[in-house]
């Protein structure tokens, strides 16, 4: 794992123009977050992505199935009213 070099950090903010002492707050924030260690590696990020699009797939079936047979309802209703009226 790579070093974080803080230093260069605070010199990009403040050679873009940030006020050092928000440079160095960012700086900080920066590194705090990077000594948190627990970080998602590239194979688990795209494992949860997997993970939820094959939840999503299922859910979006459960909803295709429930729909579908509200249409099947729906035209039996009509076919039946044009049966009575007919």
């Amino acid at each position: 794992m790579a070093t974080l070099d803080t230093l260069a950090i605070a010199r990009t903010l403040t050679a873009a123009g940030a006020d050092p002492k928000l440079a160095d707050a960012i700086t900080a924030a920066v590194r705090e977050a990077a000594d948190h260690g627990d970080h998602v590696t590239p194979d688990q990020f795209k494992a949860g992505l997997e993970n939820l699009e094959a939840r999503l797939e299922t859910r979006l079936a459960t909803v295709e199935t429930r729909l579908t047979w509200r249409m099947i309802a729906v035209a039996g209703l009509v076919v039946a009213a044009l049966r009575l009226l007919g």
